[in-house]
Formats: C-alpha cells, structure tokens, sequence
C-alpha cells in the first residue's frame, strides 16, 4: 500500500469492458457447435444393401417411402419415423404408419403415388416387392435400399442401417442393442433343453409352413424346437396334412388363418386326420413373427413359451 492506494498493478484492461467479447465469444461458441453439428449432418452416407450394392446419399435421407409393413415399422423403430412419407399396405404400426399415404402393397409398388412425394431414400424388400418394380425406380433416379432380413440378427442390423441412412444413429443403435439383449436373455434361458419337433403353420389354405432358411425357423431353435421341414428347399412351402403327419410333429404353432386365434385352433381339433386332432395348438399372433421387426421379441416368446408347456405336459 502506496499513499493510502494498492501498490498492485492495474488491470490495463477493464474487466468491465471484457464482457461484451466473453459473450460474443459464448455466442459464437454456441453458433459453431451447431453449425459443426449441421455440417455432420450433411455429410455423405454410404450403406450396403442386402444385395451387396452401396447406397449412396449427400446427405441423410429426409423423405423416406417404405415398400412392405415391416420395413415401416422398422424405420419408426430407428427413429426415423418422422421422415416416412408413403408406406405400404398393411402398414399399420405403430399406429402413426395408418396415416402416412398408402403407395401399392408389397407386390405392386404404385408409381404414380411415390413420384409426387419426392423421396430421397425408397427401402425395398428382395424377396416381397416385384425385382421389376425394384429395378424400375432405380431407373427413375430414385436411391434404393433394398433388404432380405433372414435371420433374427438382421433385424438389428438392419435398425442400425436405417439409423445411418436416415441420420438417427444413436436411436437405431438403442433399438439394435435392445432387440439383441432380449433374444440372448431367450438363448440362454433355453439353451439346455430338450428338443421339441414343430411344425409351424403361416397360412390355412393351402396350408403353408417355413423351412430352415426363414427367420422363424431362427425363432424355433431360439426356444429349443425342431422345424420338421426345415430341409425343404422352398422358402415357405405349401404341404399336405398327410406330410404334416409323416413328420411327426409334437406341437402345432402359428396364426395364418383368416378368423385368427379361435379358426386356428377349431381347424387343428376338427382335422380330417384323427392323430392331428390330438395334438396340441397354439396361436401365435403373425404380426408378432411373420414381420422381422422388434417385435419378432414378443413372437418369440409366445413361441418359447408353448414349447415350454410341451415339455411339461411330456410323460415320464
């Protein structure tokens, strides 16, 4: 102390007059991470389809067109619900997909529909909508990203795909983790027990069943069963009772029919074949199977849980 003053330096530089740069500085600070966020957002995406070609968009898609239900439900399930603009027939979940227009169903793709909704990304399905429907909006300029899920790890795979294509990385990635948490949970809960022969019906007439290439087939194994026509060559081939019998299933399961779960079971009791009669039936709902999405987790454990009562109900 000097004369009565501090005899430390002063500031040359008001701290008075710092303020308005610190916030200018904490505004632009703010401008730029958006701003780099924008930036990443914008930047070119690279997908492989199930055809083994690379989608490439300049940017994550923003008007999405699904091709089949599943897919729809897929895209709400990888968060990028908010950008489907057409969907399918039949898409009706999760209850938002009803609202969205209607472009054909998955065997007949409307053309005149999905040209006026401009969509940057159309998701397909190989095996559902036509190869000629597929090949003919790729000729119009439109990115395809064409899907065949199989197995039950495709159905993450594909959620995080979506995730990429439509910039909703991070709740795709929730979703996948989701899904593949709860069917190893069913994995190891049934690993160990005894095997139970299925037959596995996904439409009454004709009658269809699954081989071992469908992903129910997956479900089936998941829960400790045995498809009895797993070594058919046919993706979802049509069988005869008489087949049915000669295969010598334990269980029935399934929900292909057009009354749901009271015309499955009252068809199996009233079966032309005696020893089918006796059989036990259990309905399992399509939507919760026959679409490869999330919910394939709910199918599998109404699956899992049927083969369960099986075993209990088994003689010494």
């Amino acid at each position: 102390m000097v004369n009565g003053k501090s005899d430390a330096p002063r500031h040359p530089f008001p701290v008075r007059r710092l303020l308005p740069l610190l916030q200018l500085a904490i505004f632009l600070g703010g401008f730029s991470a958006s701003f780099f966020a924008s930036v990443a957002a914008a930047q070119p995406v690279f997908v492989t389809d199930d055809r083994g070609k690379t989608v490439t968009l300049g940017a994550p898609a923003q008007r999405i067109v699904t091709l089949a239900p599943h897919l729809a439900e897929l895209a709400f399930a990888a968060g990028a619900g908010g950008r489907l603009v057409g969907v399918a027939r039949f898409s009706d979940f999760p209850r938002a997909a009803r609202d969205i227009p209607q472009v054909g169903d998955a065997a007949r793709v409307d053309f005149e529909r999905i040209v006026p909704l401009k969509p940057d990304l159309i998701l397909a399905w190989s095996s559902g909508n036509p190869a000629g429907d597929v090949g003919r909006l790729e000729q119009l300029g439109y990115p395809l990203f064409v899907t065949e899920p199989a197995r039950l790890s495709d159905i993450p795979r594909l959620l995080r795909a979506i995730g990429a294509l439509a910039g909703t990385v991070a709740q795709a990635a929730k979703a996948a983790t989701g899904f593949e948490r709860e069917i190893s949970l069913l994995r190891e809960r049934h690993a160990q027990a005894p095997r139970v022969r299925v037959f596995y019906q996904i439409w009454h007439a004709p009658l269809l069943t699954v081989n071992g290439a469908h992903m129910i087939n997956d479900v089936i194994a998941l829960c400790g069963g045995e498809n009895v026509f797993s070594d058919v060559s046919q993706l979802t081939p049509a069988v005869s009772l008489e087949a049915v019998l000669a295969a010598r299933p334990e269980v029935i399961l399934g929900g292909g029919s057009a009354g749901g779960e009271k015309e499955f079971a009252g068809g199996w009791r009233a079966s032309a074949i005696p020893a089918l009669r006796d059989l036990p039936a259990y309905y399992v709902n399509p939507d919760l199977i026959q679409r490869q999405t999330p919910r394939t987790v709910e199918g599998a454990k109404a699956v899992c849980a049927a083969l369960e009562q099986v075993r209990k109900n088994r003689k010494p």
